[in-house]
């Protein structure tokens, strides 16, 4: 007898997630093995980059580092965070407006799981898969901002806060990725400064993913350059040492907060999260050292800009069209009129690769699914060249080139004559 299970069922694996088991069934190898090419995964590189600093090997470990942790983290990190954008931006944060999470994602998980009924989220068209399941799972009020061909996949900051049909008790807050996964777009300079100039507006917020603060010619990105008064706003700043201190295994993450809000998120933590590994912390304490900081910015920036340019260039060399922006360290790419991500990605397996399809990143499908959904995005994929090392830049062309000159030979075979 099967008796029913007491959990959800409306609990899918993420977007990548289910391309990742897709991959597996068909090639009969997990991603990332040996002879795999991971073009659908979002990590960095964890080796030593040129001119970067060298990652620690170890931590010391007291007998006070097997105590319960601090709910809202350890006070050297919380320093060494405050630090770190104080340091870089020109701001004034303290450690009590930092709060420490298990990665990045937990305290996008939290923020949104604690907002007021009546806030309505806005997210772009196209954003990274998480936040859709985060969104749907937390209950949350959302509505999708549309990103087209014909505002670049960037739209414009007053879109993120149009109040058409709203009355005045419904307050916005803007989830974004910035710089943008899976596009690239990135908004900063004027372009930033307005957006958090409107997010300081009574009524409005802005929950800024900055997982990607240090992939951009500028070496670093954040909308705390110009935060005029966090501690009187609903600016909610997303950072980890996932991407730019490229260590996602220790899962260290942070959100930037007025002291209010820090306090809501730390009671959370009291009884819901019990605090973050020491361990963890203090490897964080040490990516964070300043000179180490320093060294990380510049060979991140210069690496993965090197690489988004070539790769880049590969791509229309194929024929792809790229839409991409200037960070990160993904390309969003169309295919070819007929092409689809589905049957790319079918094709690509058989060589031991795989993109993730544009149409996991469309903020606006079902979660559930839903076969008469046609997303706008599903001849659209997002290539991450974050895990791939400068000499497998040959071999990856190569690949994506045979599967599309193969397609192009099928379509020609099945023409009329």
């Amino acid at each position: 007898m099967n008796r029913p299970s007491f959990l959800s069922d409306h609990c899918p694996p993420m977007g990548i997630y289910e391309t990742l088991y897709a991959f597996r069934d068909s090639f009969g190898q997990f991603m990332g093995s040996p002879g795999t090419h991971p073009w659908s995964q979002g990590f960095p590189l964890t080796t030593p980059l040129p001119g970067g600093p060298e990652l620690p090997s170890s931590v010391a470990v007291s007998p006070d580092d097997r105590l319960y942790p601090k709910a809202w983290g350890h006070p050297a990190l919380r320093a060494a965070i405050a630090e770190h954008y104080n340091s870089f931006y020109g701001s004034r944060i303290a450690p009590e407006n930092v709060m420490v999470f298990a990665g990045g994602r937990p305290g996008i998980y939290t923020v949104l799981a604690f907002l007021k009924k009546h806030v309505e989220v806005r997210i772009g068209n196209v954003e990274w898969p998480a936040y859709l399941d985060i969104l749907t799972q937390t209950g949350a009020s959302w509505r999708v901002v549309p990103f087209t061909k014909e505002n670049g996949f960037h739209p414009a900051n007053s879109a993120y806060f149009d109040r058409t049909g709203l009355n005045a008790k419904t307050h916005l807050l803007p989830v974004i990725s910035n710089p943008g996964n899976p596009t690239g777009h990135t908004r900063h300079g004027a372009e930033l400064a307005e957006l958090m100039a409107m997010a300081e507006q009574p009524g409005n917020g802005i929950l800024l993913d900055e997982a990607y603060e240090m992939f951009h010619a500028s070496q670093g990105v954040s909308g705390i350059r110009y935060v005029k008064d966090l501690d009187n706003s609903n600016v909610f700043l997303a950072g980890a040492c996932t991407k730019g201190l490229r260590s996602p295994g220790i899962r260290i993450g942070w959100v930037i907060a007025s002291r209010k809000n820090i306090e809501t998120m730390s009671n959370y933590s009291s009884f819901g999260m019990g605090g973050v590994s020491h361990l963890s912390q203090h490897y964080a304490v040490e990516l964070l050292e300043p000179r180490r900081v320093a060294q990380a910015r510049a060979a991140v920036a210069q690496h993965y800009g090197v690489q988004r340019a070539r790769y880049g260039a590969a791509f229309q060399r194929l024929g792809l069209t790229v839409h991409t922006g200037d960070g990160g360290f993904y390309h969003w790419l169309e295919l070819p009129a007929g092409l689809q991500a589905d049957e790319l990605n079918r094709r690509l397996f058989k060589h031991g690769a795989a993109i993730l399809k544009g149409f996991d990143c469309d903020m606006a499908r079902p979660h559930d699914k839903d076969p008469g959904y046609r997303s706008p995005y599903e001849s659209y994929f997002r290539f991450s060249f974050g895990p791939l090392p400068p000499e497998s830049f040959e071999s990856d062309i190569a690949i994506l080139g045979k599967v599309l000159t193969e397609y192009r030979a099928d379509v020609a075979k099945s023409a009329p004559r």
